[in-house]
């Protein structure tokens, strides 16, 4: 059943995360019934009360925010509904997810946690996040033909949403690309004169262009320091090498991984004397502020962050220092 669901979610190319996740509060689900029963139970013998139960378990006796209660009953909502065709009404204590103010840096704190990142693509990714706007994992899996050094843009590529958009690429940045792309270029020689070079390639390129996985421009712009295999492998995987031969086409140069970037961070700001529960998105977060507080309109903003809705970008008119947040407080008038 967890197999048919895995497989169910890659037919309709949800995330690779999304998908982890769901089969995660599946399971747990399914352990916390056999626990509370004492036997393993397939879904189809269960139902709404089943399900409320463990919502409220989570509420009650877990104390989950409220965005984590509601990412365990999306994930419920998919088996029951995507896989297993049965209609499930839940009527149990939902947490509301509270609205949170972005934690936002000030220009100089931007400064001081760039400087202290370590000299090189993570030091680049960093600037990519804060000058350029992009989540991390955007950031993770760009690759070298999304660099467009004339127009001076991104291009972002199955963005959230699978959506692609284009963010500004920031002047002081072309030199330390170049470079990186130089340091791409010569690891990628490497791999293939060691009989690798493949790169994973989405969707069904891999079969309608046979060797365009081992072309350099496809390469990842960050990628990771040694060969791994691919996370989610394909039947067709194994066919993807002409040859057939020297090694196993499933081990391929895969981008950074993202915990590296994340305790980099972390650590710059601590090293920088920060005070705040700052992470990589609070870069993505300072990007958006610091546009609108230098005039830029909302509806452009909410362009270069990609978000769906322009209400998810006007949450940064309350941490600026421009309209009601900007305001003089009158005991500064006395």
């Amino acid at each position: 059943m967890l197999e048919e669901t895995r497989q169910l979610m890659r037919a309709l190319h949800l995330s690779i995360r999304t998908e982890q996740a769901y089969l995660q509060w599946i399971e747990r689900f399914l352990r916390f019934e056999k626990d509370r029963v004492g036997k393993w139970r397939h879904p189809r013998e269960m139902g709404n009360e089943d399900v409320c139960r463990y919502l409220i378990h989570l509420a009650v006796e877990r104390h989950v925010a409220g965005s984590t209660q509601n990412q365990a009953f999306s994930a419920l909502l998919f088996l029951f509904r995507k896989v297993l065709k049965m209609e499930l009404k839940v009527d149990a204590i939902r947490a509301k997810r509270g609205e949170r103010m972005p934690v936002v840096l000030s220009v100089d704190e931007v400064r001081r946690v760039l400087e202290e990142l370590p000299y090189g693509s993570v030091r680049l990714m960093g600037g990519l996040m804060y000058g350029s706007g992009l989540r991390l994992m955007e950031c993770c899996r760009l690759r070298i033909k999304d660099i467009d050094f004339e127009r001076l843009q991104i291009v972002v590529r199955d963005g959230k949403g699978e959506k692609d958009r284009m963010v500004p690429l920031p002047q002081r940045l072309v030199a330390g690309l170049h470079r990186q792309i130089q340091e791409v270029a010569r690891l990628h020689e490497m791999d293939l004169r060691a009989g690798a070079g493949w790169v994973w390639l989405p969707y069904a390129l891999h079969e309608k262009y046979s060797s365009i996985g081992k072309s350099f421009h496809w390469q990842y712009l960050f990628p990771a320091k040694s060969l791994s295999h691919e996370p989610r492998p394909r039947e067709s995987d194994e066919h993807a090498n002409p040859s057939g031969i020297v090694m196993n086409p499933q081990l391929r140069r895969h981008h950074i991984h993202e915990s590296t970037v994340q305790k980099a961070v972390r650590g710059a700001v601590k090293r920088a004397k920060i005070a705040k529960h700052a992470n990589c998105h609070a870069l993505r977060h300072s990007f958006a502020t610091h546009l609108l507080e230098g005039g830029k309109d909302i509806r452009t903003i909410q362009e270069l962050l990609g978000h769906s809705d322009v209400s998810t970008t006007m949450i940064y008119t309350h941490v600026s220092t421009v309209g009601a947040t900007g305001v003089q407080s009158p005991l500064d008038r006395l």
